[in-house]
């Protein structure tokens, strides 16, 4: 009841207040912000993905401007030779307002980022967006086979069967690069799995299809149990550390994120950030509201 009532409350109360929260998982709004974060994971031996937050944008005016800045972010990167990639979502790029538009807002991105040798991730968002990001992505990977990756959710229940079906794309030279997550939306049962156990086990099912095809897997948890099960499955089928990785978000399990890299395994952070963080934090919190015990100790407990 109590973090119901207050994911309820929080996109009521000012700005100032919520960013007490969210600090803690968003670099900042600006992209020098981003960059310092950055930096200072590269130092700890972190690679990482960067992320402009703002999507279901209502406008395609919206698209635009968040593909040039994208290209911005891009130059900056290089300029800075931060160690990392790009994360995007479709829907920050018009994609249910015109798939078409988004699809060229996002092959703009990732031509200039392929430029560079560098890479772009297209995020999975709920189920709406599915299919069209897989349309996307194939479309994308036909051209730029070896700088575009997508996100898997373990919890929807065509998950395993999708990675299949794209399997037409995949190839030693080329191999899928899929970034496999929980997945935070909220989905009905018909769709999606719902039991914690049953989530784990299709995520470490989905993974070891991945190690068993030779597709090179962003394994992205902060589960304990999921990343034991993950280095069992490296040990199984002995795949060397070039060909995954592991991932996490800004500002969660920093512990757990150490002892990963401690082991030699290679650790990538989701880096956050832009001007519309206040949409994005309210929304994590209603997909997922057992966060608001977090908020909880974060707007009274010091440090």
């Amino acid at each position: 009841m109590i973090n119901q009532l207050i994911t309820k409350m929080l996109p009521l109360m000012p700005k100032k207040l919520v960013w007490i929260f969210s600090r803690k998982y968003i670099a900042g709004e600006t992209i020098d912000d981003a960059i310092g974060v950055c930096r200072a994971l590269n130092s700890q031996k972190v690679k990482i993905t960067i992320d402009l937050l703002g999507e279901f944008i209502t406008r395609l005016d919206e698209a635009t401007a968040n593909k040039n800045a994208y290209l911005e972010i891009i130059e900056r990167v290089q300029k800075e030779k931060i160690d990392g990639n790009y994360s995007l979502k479709p829907t920050s790029f018009g994609l249910l307002i015109d798939p078409v538009a988004c699809y060229r807002n996002i092959r703009e991105i990732l031509a200039k980022s392929a430029s560079y040798g560098n890479f772009v991730r297209v995020d999975m968002e709920d189920s709406q967006c599915t299919d069209l990001e897989i349309d996307l992505f194939r479309k994308l990977h036909n051209e730029f086979p070896n700088n575009v990756g997508l996100v898997l959710q373990a919890y929807m229940k065509r998950t395993l069967p999708d990675i299949k079906s794209m399997g037409d794309l995949h190839s030693p030279a080329a191999p899928l690069n899929f970034r496999l997550c929980k997945g935070i939306y909220v989905e009905p049962a018909a769709i999606a799995y719902k039991n914690y156990q049953e989530v784990n086990e299709h995520f470490l099912a989905d993974l070891e299809y991945m190690f068993q095809q030779g597709m090179y897997p962003g394994i992205a948890t902060h589960d304990k149990p999921l990343v034991e099960g993950a280095y069992r499955l490296i040990e199984k089928y002995k795949v060397p550390k070039n060909r995954y990785e592991f991932q996490m978000l800004y500002g969660v399990t920093p512990d757990l994120r150490q002892s990963i890299i401690d082991k030699g395994h290679v650790m990538r952070v989701y880096v956050p950030f832009g001007k519309e963080w206040f949409g994005y934090s309210t929304r994590r919190l209603k997909e997922n509201p057992k966060m608001a015990t977090h908020i909880i100790k974060a707007l009274f407990i010091k440090g």
